[in-house]
C-alpha cells in the first residue's frame, strides 16, 4: 500500500515528445539537403569562376584576332602574332595517339584481370596497374626523356624510317630527324600514363557484369572472346565508354610529361618524328617570362584547352546517350 507507484506518461506528453522527434528529423534533413547541395553549387561557381576568369584575360587576343586566332600558324613573341593551330594540332595528335595505343592495351588488361588471369596473381597485379596511376608525370617525363627517347631514336625510329619511309602515301609520316622525341614520343609517353586510369574503369566495370550472364553463355559453348563481346562489353558499355575519355580528359591536359619528349618547337609538325608543341607544354614553358599581350595570348590557349576538353565530354555524352537509344532504354 505504501510503495509508490509509477504513472505511465501520458497520451499529451508521448504525443509532443513524437513531434519533438519529428521535428528534429526534419530539421536535419533540411540542414543536410541544404549542406549538399551548396557543395554542388560551390562546384558549379568555381567552374563558372575558371570559365569567366579565362575569357576575360583572353579577351585582347580574342577581340584582336578573332576566329583566326584558333588557325593562326604563327606564334611570334617578338611582334605580338599569336595562333593556337601548332599547339592545337600538338595536342590533339599526341592524345589522339595515345589513346590508339593505350584502348587496345588497357582493355587487353582488364579483360586478363577478370577472364583469364589466375585467382592467386589477379589482387597483385591489378595492385600494380593502379598503383601506376600514383606515379607522378614529371617521373614519367624523366623517364621519356633520358631512357625512353634514346631506345626509341636507335630501335623503332631508324628501323620505321628505312623500312616505310619511301613508301607512297604514309612515307611523309615518318620522315625527319630520329632524335627520339617529337609527336610520336609524346604519343607513346602518355599512353603509359593513360593505361592504369583506362585499364582500371574498365576492369571494375567487367566486374559488375551479373556472374549468371558469363555462366549462361559459357554453358551454351561460347568462347571467351565471344562472351567478352556478346556479353560483358554490350552489358557495361557505359562504364567502357566513360573511362575512355576520361584517358582522353587526361591525355589532352597533361603538362609535365608531353614538355619533356614532345620537343617544344612551335612550328607544324610534317611528320609523326617532327618536333611540336601542345597547349600545356606551351603554357608551362612560357608562362614565366609571358606579359600583357603575351600572356594574354597564353589565357586564350588555355580558355581553348578548356573547350576541347568539354568537347570531349560532350562527345561522350552524346556517346552513351545513342548506345542507351539503340538498347531501347
Amino acid at each position: 500500500m505504501g510503495q509508490d507507484m509509477q504513472t505511465p506518461p501520458s497520451s499529451a506528453d508521448s504525443n509532443s515528445h513524437m513531434l519533438a522527434v519529428v521535428k528534429r528529423q526534419r530539421l536535419q534533413d533540411l540542414l543536410f539537403h541544404r549542406l549538399t547541395q551548396l557543395f554542388s553549387l560551390l562546384v558549379l561557381v568555381a567552374l563558372a569562376g575558371i570559365i569567366v576568369s579565362l575569357f576575360i584575360n583572353a579577351w585582347p587576343t580574342f577581340a584582336k584576332f578573332g576566329a583566326r586566332f584558333i588557325w593562326y600558324v604563327e606564334w611570334d613573341i617578338i611582334n605580338e602574332e599569336f595562333g593556337a593551330a601548332i599547339a592545337i594540332v600538338g595536342t590533339v595528335a599526341s592524345a589522339g595517339l595515345a589513346m590508339l595505343i593505350a584502348v587496345p592495351l588497357s582493355f587487353g588488361i582488364a579483360v586478363f584481370l577478370t577472364e583469364t588471369c589466375p585467382v592467386w596473381l589477379r589482387r597483385p597485379l591489378g595492385t600494380a596497374i593502379e598503383l601506376l596511376a600514383a606515379v607522378p608525370s614529371i617521373i614519367y617525363g624523366m623517364f621519356g626523356l633520358f631512357v625512353f627517347a634514346p631506345l626509341f631514336a636507335d630501335f623503332i625510329q631508324v628501323p620505321l624510317r628505312q623500312v616505310l619511309g619511301g613508301m607512297p602515301l604514309i612515307g611523309f609520316l615518318f620522315g625527319g630527324a630520329p632524335n627520339g622525341m617529337g609527336i610520336l614520343a609524346a604519343g607513346i609517353v602518355l599512353a603509359f600514363m593513360v593505361v592504369p586510369f583506362v585499364a582500371s574503369v574498365m576492369r571494375d566495370v567487367f566486374e559488375i557484369t551479373p556472374p549468371i550472364l558469363r555462366e549462361s553463355a559459357y554453358g551454351l559453348g561460347c568462347t571467351t572472346w565471344e562472351v567478352v563481346g556478346k556479353i560483358v562489353l554490350p552489358y557495361t558499355q557505359k562504364g567502357v565508354i566513360g573511362g575512355i575519355m576520361l584517358g582522353l580528359g587526361r591525355a589532352l591536359g597533361e603538362t609535365m610529361a608531353v614538355t619533356f619528349v614532345i620537343g617544344n618547337a612551335n612550328r607544324m609538325p610534317t611528320s609523326l618524328f617532327s618536333p611540336g608543341t601542345s597547349i600545356a607544354s606551351t603554357l608551362a614553358n612560357e608562362f614565366g617570362e609571358a606579359a600583357d599581350f603575351h600572356m594574354s595570348s597564353l589565357f586564350a590557349l588555355g580558355f581553348l584547352l578548356f573547350v576541347i576538353t568539354f568537347m570531349v565530354l560532350a562527345l561522350a555524352k552524346i556517346m552513351i546517350s545513342r548506345a542507351e537509344k539503340a538498347k531501347g532504354f
